[in-house]
């Protein structure tokens, strides 16, 4: 019997040290940066674009980079509704493709467009942050095509239809 309430008291002991320690600590922030970034890129309104704009559409195009091996598949989806999707895959021959996908917003500014990053791989992006804010000077445009110079020089873009999606 003396056995039995030694462990007891030892158990109770045990757990009393424990509810202690869990007593004393540190509680997390309410929201933790990544949501507070979710809710402030979900907050974000696109404006739409004007009726009838002739950059609304799906926009394919293939570009070098210097310094980059390797051939940048890009695909911008420009919606009406102010939404956009930008889509780059790096192909290197035998080497497995690398991939980015953003979305957010796009606009006019006079003779360019502006493509601001919301969504990052799916990921909330910091939006303060320039990185995720593009300008694109349209150097021409038809209806099938659009000769865009951008962060990282010219890219020319042809008209795709609205289901077209990049080869893997």
């Amino acid at each position: 019997m003396r056995n039995v309430l030694f462990q007891f008291n030892r158990m109770a002991v045990c757990a009393s040290a424990g509810l202690l320690v869990a007593g004393c600590a540190v509680k997390p922030p309410q929201k933790p940066p990544h949501r507070q970034a979710a809710h402030a890129a979900t907050s974000v309104r696109c404006q739409p674009a004007q009726p009838g704009d002739a950059a609304i559409g799906n926009w394919y195009g293939v570009r070098s980079q210097r310094g980059v091996a390797g051939k940048m598949h890009v695909l911008i989806h420009l919606r009406a509704d102010g939404t956009m999707s930008y889509e780059e895959e790096l192909k290197r021959g035998k080497r497995p493709s690398q991939a980015l996908n953003e979305t957010g917003c796009w606009r006019r500014d006079k003779q360019g467009l502006v493509l601001r990053t919301t969504m990052s791989n799916g990921d909330p992006v910091e939006l303060a942050d320039p990185i995720y804010t593009n300008r694109y000077a349209v150097r021409s445009q038809s209806r099938q095509h659009m000769e865009l110079n951008g962060p990282f020089g010219p890219l020319g873009v042809r008209r795709m239809p609205g289901d077209y999606r990049l080869p893997f």
